[in-house]
């Protein structure tokens, strides 16, 4: 598969603010996720005399963060829109991007982050009301479905349980190359933002917080047992998963409940934003057929793809689990637009059970089983 080709369900999107919003335009997402082929899509679309930036590598960058007016207006004499990539790497970007913004009220600006965390906090501040932000994801199964009929993507489906969804690994094959590819992901790639640009004293117990995470995919997790299992203090826990969630590895779920006596709402399930990740993590790429996570996965996929294809096409809702303190649970409860909807997710059953406490104290939600028969009107 041609990764540029792969159309990606912002990009029409962008083009449009940047054509018709001066605000400075924010694309964030994890690293390998495909920003910068994005951001070029977008800017050979546009008509405009541009200036390129790569914050990783090129010397202006430092001109650029220098705030001298003089200095800055030589550079961009002429230009009509500015493309930073990487943006987190100039020192106090969000003040840098507020004087661009506010000096030079023509120019076009769009900016590309792989710490959200770092540009967020960095930008929030200084550039309330002047930016506009987008998210970019691994690749979304509705994204694909613009190149592949269904049956060819349920044919396909296994492959992106096991190995996920990042943009390279589409392209590639050959498993071993997948896994090789994946490895390098985690080990390389997944937390550089992460250690170099927060303050973490134990960034090896990252991973293993992540490990446990993985091992834990779809229970409720206890901070306090986290931290006993990493000799970590319980606040420091909380910390690093927030950090994670920040920078688009895990997130998380929390319970639905309205009547808290009967209901579990204080504990969290944690989820991967990518099931290769997940499954890099723990050494973990047998196929479907021999693999006792497959509920686990099947529940991670759907969960995360409805994510997907909510957030490109700007869709809102609460997000949840169900679980009564008798046991009885809902995998998946959204809420939205007055509405209030349950979902089963089951990977080989067909059956449809509705939980009898969800039924008398909830009478007015829907109910529907998620397997794979029925998976793509559901996410696509």
């Amino acid at each position: 598969m041609d990764l540029y080709n792969i159309p990606r369900s912002i990009l029409s999107h962008m083009v449009e603010e940047l054509e018709e919003n001066r605000k400075v335009i924010i694309l964030y997402g994890p690293r390998q996720v495909g920003k910068t082929t994005l951001a070029k899509k977008v800017l050979i679309q546009l008509p405009y005399k541009m200036l390129e930036i790569n914050a990783d590598f090129d010397p202006i960058k430092d001109l650029i963060g220098s705030k001298d007016l003089q200095k800055i207006e030589g550079l961009i004499s002429g230009i009509e829109l500015l493309f930073i990539d990487e943006a987190q790497r100039i020192p106090d970007i969000g003040l840098t991007l507020k004087i661009l913004h506010d000096q030079f009220p023509s120019l076009r600006i769009l900016v590309t982050g792989s710490s959200s965390f770092e540009l967020a906090n960095l930008t929030q501040e200084a550039l309330t009301g002047r930016s506009l932000t987008f998210n970019l994801f691994p690749i979304a199964l509705k994204e694909l479905s613009h190149l592949y009929s269904p049956f060819e993507l349920i044919q396909r489906l296994d492959s992106f349980l096991i190995y996920g969804m990042y943009p390279e690994i589409l392209s590639i094959a050959n498993t071993q190359r997948k896994i090789l590819y994946l490895r390098e992901l985690v080990s390389s790639y997944l937390y550089k933002d992460l250690f170099e640009l927060s303050n973490i004293k134990h960034p090896e117990k990252i991973v293993d917080l992540l490990r446990l995470l993985a091992f834990q995919l779809g229970s409720q997790v206890s901070q306090n047992e986290l931290g006993k299992q990493l000799g970590m203090a319980r606040e420091t826990v909380g910390s690093y998963l927030d950090l994670l969630e920040k920078s688009f590895v895990i997130f998380k779920l929390r319970g639905y409940s309205r009547n808290p006596r009967k209901e579990i709402s204080k504990m969290n399930k944690y989820f991967f934003f990518d099931l290769g990740v997940r499954n890099s993590l723990i050494e973990n790429f047998n196929p479907m057929n021999l693999r006792a996570d497959k509920g686990q996965l099947w529940e991670n996929f759907l969960l995360v793809e409805r994510m997907k294809t909510q957030a490109y096409s700007y869709t809102f809702a609460n997000r949840y689990f169900w679980r009564t303190y008798s046991q009885q649970e809902i995998d998946y409860v959204e809420e939205s637009g007055g509405e209030l909807r349950g979902y089963e997710f089951k990977y080989t059953s067909r059956k449809e059970k509705i939980p009898p406490a969800w039924k008398k104290d909830y009478p007015e939600a829907s109910f529907q089983t998620i397997h794979s028969d029925n998976f793509l009107s559901f996410l696509l």
